[in-house]
C-alpha cells in the first residue's frame, strides 16, 4: 500500500465514521502500526471484536493490505512468544494444543 491508498482509506474512514472518535483514532493508529509490524503481531495485540470493527470502521480486511509480518514485528513481545507456539492461533487464543482451557 502506498501513502496515496493509505491517504484515500483514512480520510474515507473519517468522512463515513459515525460514533465515538476515540474508536476512530484507534482504528487508524492499528492501521499505521499493522503496516510496521504486520496483521499477525497485530492480532496478537487485539481482540478478534476489536480486530473486526477496526476492518469495519477502515473499509478493510487488515489480511489484504497489511504484510503477514512487518519489519518492526519482534518489537512486541507477544509476537516473540507467539513465534514458539507451534500453532499461531493456539497462541492468539492462549490455549495449549490438546486442552481447551485458556493458560493461566
Amino acid at each position: 500500500m502506498d501513502e496515496k491508498e493509505l491517504l484515500h482509506i483514512i480520510d474515507t474512514a473519517i468522512r463515513n465514521y459515525r460514533g465515538d472518535s476515540t474508536v476512530l483514532g484507534s482504528a487508524i493508529g492499528a492501521l499505521h502500526i499493522g503496516l510496521l509490524i504486520g496483521w499477525r503481531p497485530l492480532r496478537l495485540i487485539h481482540s478478534h471484536r476489536t480486530f473486526v470493527r477496526y476492518e469495519q470502521i477502515l473499509g478493510l480486511s487488515f489480511h489484504e493490505v497489511l504484510p503477514e509480518v512487518g519489519p518492526l514485528a519482534n518489537k512486541s513481545l507477544g509476537w516473540r512468544l507467539a513465534k514458539q507456539a507451534e500453532n499461531f492461533w493456539d497462541a492468539v487464543r492462549g490455549t495449549v494444543p490438546g486442552r481447551s482451557k485458556q493458560l493461566a
